[in-house]
């Protein structure tokens, strides 16, 4: 495992380190070490390091959103209101209407086939998106009209709409009748976890408080770890609570950390910040090489170019959905084009559930599988390229806060 590791860690850094030098995005290097180093090319990870894939994954995302709610401004979120909501769930409803139209057609598949292929490629990748905000909000791009704080909300709660989607029609391809409170945990989710995570970060808050009033003077290093354990605890809940009542864990970590900045001081929730930017360092080359050795290029052999197709058109439908969800607001049109753009990259979701409609035995699974692998390939370094090049172009620079 520790070779494995010494693998990840050095050839993802130097692949990273390459096309920085191209003036092209590092993740695109960190994925391709992983596929590289997976098991579809040279099978040099150890089982065991693929085998906890996902729960390391997980960890990565988990310090970046603790860095995006350290970073978050809950003032300027505010401003940007109704915006941001729809970016959540339009979006990624115009895509799956895509795959409803026109995956039938292009791919041979049944309309709920279609429907189950549009939830699991639909969610835009928060690892993908989430740490390029964060960069945008400390380097001032976009914050006039916090572009960055909506699509980073938008990119929170896009998942939680994509997945429980997922799980019911997937459950209908079963053969299982859809129910009313499939739909309504969409909702319920959101609240939940923003309120689980808001009564996290307050108590929190109110236990370094405690402490420096008694001289127990936690020191901040300590406090990264203990806001690293309790995420994790709060994304344990979500998965303890599966069946019973809908929390997203991830929304609970980012409304912990949102609460932890404004209750904690200035200098302390600055300085949780900085520390969390230097985690993100490493989780950043796990998180994308780990994500690439998920995917399986053998099937995107498989997918031919009708599945490009239908990923180009279902692209094309998520950037009307983006349009109609600015509709009313005063961004520009060069504003509204970057929106466009970050709410393009596919990988976390994509790697995560794609192979899971061919372990449920769906007719469709190997296909469904196909077409997500193609899509990571194809929009990862496409958002992630299309993200970097042009926010200085077309955002206006604040001055950041101090």
């Amino acid at each position: 495992m520790l070779t494995s590791l010494a693998f990840i860690f050095l050839v993802g850094l130097a692949m990273a380190a390459v096309c920085q030098q191209l003036r092209l995005p590092r993740i695109i290097g960190m994925l391709m070490t992983g596929i590289m180093l997976g098991p579809c090319v040279l099978d040099l990870l150890d089982p065991a390091i693929l085998s906890v894939s996902s729960e390391l994954r997980q960890m990565a995302l988990i310090i970046i959103l603790i860095k995006a709610g350290l970073s978050l401004n809950l003032a300027d979120l505010k401003k940007v209101g109704r915006p941001a909501v729809m970016m959540s769930c339009l979006p990624a409803a115009c895509e799956i209407l895509a795959f409803l139209l026109l995956a039938p057609m292009l791919l041979d598949i049944t309309r709920i086939e279609a429907a189950v292929m549009g939830t699991v490629l639909a969610a835009v990748s928060p690892a993908v998106v989430i740490p390029r905000m964060v960069q945008l909000m400390d380097s001032g791009y976009g914050t006039g009209k916090s572009i960055p704080q909506l699509i980073l909300a938008g990119a929170s709660c896009d998942d939680i709409f994509v997945i429980v989607l997922f799980s019911t029609f997937a459950g209908m391809a079963q053969g299982r009748q859809a129910r009313v409170m499939d739909f309504a945990g969409i909702p319920v989710s959101i609240i939940l976890g923003i309120a689980l995570g808001a009564v996290t970060g307050y108590l929190l808050s109110l236990f370094f408080e405690t402490a420096y009033a008694h001289r127990h003077c936690v020191r901040n290093s300590m406090k990264v770890i203990i806001v690293l354990g309790v995420s994790f605890l709060l994304m344990a809940v979500e998965t303890v609570l599966k069946g019973l009542v809908s929390v997203s864990g991830l929304l609970a970590v980012v409304s912990m950390a949102c609460v932890l900045k404004i209750k904690c001081t200035a200098f302390v929730s600055k300085r949780l910040s900085e520390k969390f930017g230097k985690l993100w360092l490493a989780a950043e080359v796990i998180l994308f090489v780990l994500v690439g050795a998920a995917v399986d290029i053998r099937y995107t052999l498989s997918a031919g170019i009708a599945a490009a197709l239908m990923i180009a058109a279902a692209l094309i439908f998520r950037s009307a959905g983006v349009a109609l969800c600015l509709v009313g607001t005063k961004l520009t049109r060069k504003e509204r084009l970057f929106c466009m753009i970050a709410y393009l990259p596919k990988a976390t979701v994509q790697a995560a559930m794609g192979s899971v409609p061919l372990a449920m035995g769906l007719p469709c699974g190997k296909i469904v599988l196909s077409v997500a692998v193609l899509a990571i390939l194809i929009t990862a370094p496409l958002g992630a390229l299309g993200i970097d090049l042009t926010y200085k172009r077309l955002l206006s620079r604040e001055k950041p806060a101090a």
